[in-house]
């Protein structure tokens, strides 16, 4: 078997997929073929994944390359998890010059203008794997990680649907712990069913052995006990998902820095008031990434010079709570695993527009993997599902027609943005942003300011 990572360079979430894998033995013998196009951080991957097989005393092998089609030869399954222009200088660049038209962000990778920045930079690459995978490895499965899930996932299928392919999230997972952790329930005895689209699906269905769990949640907000300090994130606490649990019903699967900024209500000019109350933390994504980035260089330092006894210490080979893994395993072994996940609607939400990239429960076995249909979802939840859809759709146009209109179309219909800028702000913060990131995006996209 072999296991192809794109955007290997991604050192922390790559480890911990291979990791994943070689506690399974139907796939712990792998080759897995790590690519990058930064030489540097595919050598710090490489050590590190080495370091790992190493520590866990399998027999799998390790292949570093920088050619995309060399390192996708022969492969069972791709893994995508790169990030098109990197936190300097794209990520950047999404954060400062709304913030010069007084638009704020925290996360800038979703939705908003940041994700829809980050979708005409990266879906275009997303396409020439896709081009790739068709000619070298046409039955492979990708499992893209890749923000903004929903418009990659959405773009793919237009471009590429015989490309078998999946968007893969944790904030399912992650919810799940959070939840248990302010209720101080164990997780074995949580059931539950979620769907929407990436980072705006709901828990439709959430009981602990068989009780709901929904009045304690809300017994807990009002009474001003719930949420306690965060398990997984520590600089925003969740009272962003639980007011919006308190007004709409129903609890969301991601964070609340990053759901502060798919809605209007929350991020405002001159409601500071909000920001304290809420706890919202701006500028959340570029802090994160300085914090990574150290974190990064340091552990491939640490393991050029540890042995296999403490490069296991350090590298932490206990399971992830990533899917990946488990996915391929049901491939390899045709035993059917559960897991959520965003494909493109055929019907299992039929609430939503076809083809658009919605997330549900899914079944993984050796015969691929099948949807389930949930056609319950409560009418509030599907009109705010929907004005993230329509930025989704608009950018996607945009890229599959080449049309540069609909990226302003786009920004002007994301509920956040348009709360806060009128028209011709948001015209021009998107001539400003298209201009600064220049030949990152495709060359249809870009514009050239006047000097």
């Amino acid at each position: 078997m072999k296991i192809t990572f794109i955007g290997a360079g991604s050192t922390i979430f790559m480890k911990n997929i291979v990791g994943d894998c070689l506690h399974f033995p139907a796939i712990a013998d792998a080759t897995f073929a790590l690519m990058d196009i930064d030489p540097a951080r595919l050598e710090d991957s490489g050590i590190v994944a080495r370091k790992l097989v190493e520590a866990m005393g399998t027999g799998a092998s390790i292949e570093t390359h920088t050619d995309q089609r060399r390192a996708l030869e022969g492969a069972d399954f791709v893994v995508v998890a790169f990030q098109i222009g990197g936190y300097k200088p794209c990520t950047v660049t999404d954060f400062e010059i709304p913030k010069q038209y007084g638009l704020r962000q925290t996360i800038a990778d979703t939705l908003g203008i940041g994700g829809i920045m980050r979708g005409l930079r990266t879906v275009p690459h997303l396409w020439s794997l896709a081009a790739d995978m068709a000619e070298v490895c046409p039955d492979a499965l990708m499992l893209q990680y890749v923000n903004p899930m929903a418009i990659n996932t959405w773009a793919l299928a237009e471009r590429y649907p015989n490309v078998k392919q999946v968007g893969l999230c944790h904030s399912v997972q992650n919810t799940v712990a959070e939840l248990c952790h302010d209720l101080e329930l164990d997780p074995a005895g949580l059931d539950y069913r979620v769907a929407g689209v990436n980072h705006v699906a709901f828990f439709l269905h959430l009981e602990h052995e068989g009780h709901d769990i929904y009045p304690a949640l809300l017994d807990g907000y009002r009474a001003g006990r719930l949420p306690k300090p965060p398990l997984l994130m520590p600089r925003c606490p969740n009272k962003v998902r639980y007011e919006v649990m308190a007004q709409l019903g129903y609890f969301c699967t991601e964070s609340s820095e990053h759901f502060a900024e798919y809605v209007p209500w929350f991020i405002k000019e001159g409601r500071e008031d909000l920001i304290e109350t809420f706890q919202i933390p701006l500028d959340e994504y570029p802090k994160r990434c300085e914090e990574q980035i150290g974190d990064w260089a340091k552990q491939a330092k640490a393991l050029r010079e540890a042995g296999a006894e403490d490069a296991s210490a350090i590298l932490d080979t206990t399971v992830s709570h990533e899917f990946a893994a488990d996915m391929m395993n049901a491939v390899a072994t045709n035993e059917p695993f559960i897991f959520y996940g965003n494909l493109a609607n055929t019907g299992q939400i039929p609430q939503l527009p076809m083809r658009a990239a919605v997330e549900t429960p899914c079944v993984i076995d050796a015969d691929g993997i099948r949807p389930e249909t949930v056609s319950d979802i409560p009418p509030q939840l599907i009109a705010l599902m929907r004005t993230q859809i329509n930025v989704q759709e608009l950018t996607v146009r945009a890229l599959v027609e080449e049309n540069r209109e609909y990226i302003y179309h786009a920004a002007m219909m994301d509920p956040h943005t348009a709360a806060e800028l009128d028209l011709r702000q948001i015209r021009s913060m998107v001539d400003d942003l298209l201009a600064a990131h220049g030949d990152w995006l495709p060359e249809w996209a870009r514009v050239r300011k006047a000097a």
